[in-house]
């Protein structure tokens, strides 16, 4: 794996731990925020699960 990916990736991460800090920051200080955030994360979460899988099994 070349350095730029790696590097690209970690920046990847960042920004994603970034955006579930300021997410979590928004529930905190608003608890009715709590379901719509939660239901968005989970949208996210299996939406990542099917491109992975379809990433995973087009490469092979």
């Amino acid at each position: 794996m070349s350095t730029l990916a790696i590097l690209v990736g970690l920046l990847l991460i960042l920004v994603i731990g970034m955006v579930v800090v300021a997410l979590a920051y928004a529930v905190y200080r608003r608890p009715v925020l709590t379901q719509p955030v939660l239901v968005a994360l989970t949208a996210v979460g299996s939406l990542v699960a099917i491109v992975g899988t379809i990433v995973t099994v087009g490469a092979r």
